[in-house]
This record gives C-alpha cells, structure tokens and sequence, in this order.
C-alpha cells in the first residue's frame, strides 16, 4: 500500500517543473540570437523561429528530464518573450504577435502527396500526433521559395519514412483552397502493401495507415469534418471527388486487387501504442530527424490588423546580439 502511495505522488509530482531561467536562456540564444539578421525582420519570422525553439524543448528538454512541463505553444511563446533580453519589450503585444502569427500560419501554402496502393483501392494517411487529431494525406507547409514538389518530398518522408523523390508524378496533382490555404498533392501510386512507414520526426504523426477509397465517403453533410466510418476527414474529404475522377481516368493495371483483410490497416504507431486496424505495426525511428518549420512566403500576404502599424525596432534585438558575442 505504501508503495502505491508514492509511486501516486511521484506520478501527480511528474511534468510540473516550468522551464529554470538557464534553459530558457539557452534557447533564446541557441534560436533567437544567434541566426542571420534577415530572420529578424519581423515577427513572423521570430515566431517561426521561436516554433523550432518550442519543438527543441519538447523533443529534447521534457524528454529527457521527467519532471518538466510539456508546455503549448503559447504558453512556451510567452515565457520567451518574458525571459529573453530581446524580447522583453514587446510582451505588452504578445497576444495580437501570437494572434496574427496563427491567422498567417494558415495562409502559408502547403504541399503533399496522395499515396495509392498497388489496386489504387487504398490511400496512405497520417493523423496527428494531438488528441483528436484528424487525418490527411502526407503534407506539411512550404519552406520560403522552396519547389512544390521538393515541399511534398521533404514532408512525406518526415511523416511516413517513405521516399517519394523517383517516381512523384511532378505534373499531377489536385489542388484546393481551404480556407485562405492552398493546399496542392501530387500522385504518387503503386506503393506495396508491405511497405515499410514510419515518421522521421518526434510527436508530430500518431498513426500512419492504408485505408480504403470506399470506407472515406463523408457522413451527410460533415463531410469536411468526419466520414461515414466515423473518422475525422477535415484535409481528406476535399480531395476525394478529385482524386477518384483522377481514378476513373487512370485505372489500375489489370488484375490488381487489394487484400480485403487490410481494411483500414494500421502501419505504424508509437512503441506502447495499439493498432486499431488489422496491420501490423512498425516501432519509430531510434534517431527521428529535427522537425522543420516554415517561413513566411510572399509578402503580399503578411498578417496583422491588429499591430500592421506597430513599429518593430530590430535594433533592439541586434544590440542584444552584439552585446552577447562581446561577452563570450
């Protein structure tokens, strides 16, 4: 009984210690201070860079010290904001900074690729690593003035281990807007049912699994929410009338049938997680790849009633790096 006590106040003790000073001294530095000037531009681009810096805490600080905080990423932009030198003059605006750093987020293009098994019967999707994540096809938002193409390269391989670079059908595509986010996949066919997948990056993807063409049709009229099998379709249900025209258009080699005891195949979950589908499931990487943010793309669609007139003294910043390499 005794032991059961204290294993309860060690577990409730655990994930509650805020970030030391020191720490978040290092990130600043390590993110924010010491990168090229021209990230310094404006606050989108610091925010950005204050998104690798949150992802650094998560996959590395929490991961390996039990006892600190998993913190969103808010919460962990305003301790930034407060305990870095450089940044402490603006934290009177961190709510419209944060506010209109999110609306922009979702104008930044994103790139994909609609995976199909070999019967073209089955799409690959990943779901989110959040609870209540929905699922989409493999896609993630482009780099500044990176190729579309490259974009869907880079983000397939980072959710789902698997190379797409030699056979990505770089004219073929569908594209829709959600939103005010354009959202562009390329075809990518053909793809084995044993194939191997796993993400290459840290708490990013939760599940990765083949699920049949037939079993997406959406549920009445939320069909930009959750299909008729009950899962959540929000960045699929778009696409599926595009893309089983592109079907109809382009069938199969003959004689290709899917194994109908692989309706909705799990392919991969975390170590400790359980397969819902009736597929195997591959362990995760032992050494994940870092996780790559965006940056801002054109300018024509920067943020911000909310503080477009504010003026951002880099200045400020700069003399902050400036007086940190003095000292070292």
């Amino acid at each position: 009984m005794a032991g059961n006590g204290i294993n309860r106040t060690s577990s409730a003790a655990a994930r509650t210690v805020p970030p030391p000073q020191e720490l978040l001294d290092d990130l600043c530095s390590r993110f924010v201070l010491n990168v090229p000037k021209e990230d310094l531009e404006s606050f989108e681009r610091i925010l950005f860079l204050l998104e690798q810096a949150h992802w650094f805490y998560e996959d590395n600080s929490v991961e390996q010290n039990p006892s600190l905080k998993s913190l969103s990423f808010k919460e962990f932009t305003s301790l930034m904001f407060n305990s870095c030198a450089a940044l402490r003059p603006y934290i009177d605006h961190i709510d419209d900074i944060y506010k209109d750093f999110t609306s922009y987020k979702f104008r930044v293009p994103v790139t994909g690729a609609m995976i199909l098994d070999e019967s073209y019967e089955r799409c690959l999707l990943v779901k989110g690593w959040k609870a209540g994540a929905s699922w989409s096809f493999p896609r993630g938002k482009k780099i500044k003035d990176e190729e579309d193409h490259t974009c869907a390269i880079r983000e397939v391989l980072e959710e789902t281990g698997f190379d797409v670079s030699k056979l990505l059908k770089l004219d073929d595509y569908i594209e829709v807007v959600i939103g005010q986010q354009r959202v562009r996949l390329l075809h990518y066919n053909r793809v084995k049912e044993d194939t191997v997948f796993a993400p290459q990056t840290k708490k990013e993807i939760s599940e990765i699994s083949w699920h049949r063409l037939d079993e997406l049709q959406p549920a009445g009229d939320e069909a930009t929410s959750r299909g008729a099998n009950g899962l959540k379709l929000y960045m699929v249900a778009p696409f599926l009338t595009a893309l089983k025209a592109w079907i109809a258009a382009h069938p199969p080699p003959a004689g290709q049938k899917t194994d109908t005891s692989m309706k909705g195949a799990c392919m991969w979950k975390p170590k400790n997680g359980s397969c819902s589908g009736s597929g195997s499931c591959s362990s995760a990487t032992d050494q994940p790849l870092p996780r790559t943010g965006s940056d801002p793309q054109d300018a024509d669609v920067r943020p911000g009633r909310s503080f477009r007139n504010f003026r951002f003294d880099k200045s400020i910043i700069l003399q902050t790096m400036e007086a940190a390499f003095s000292a070292k």
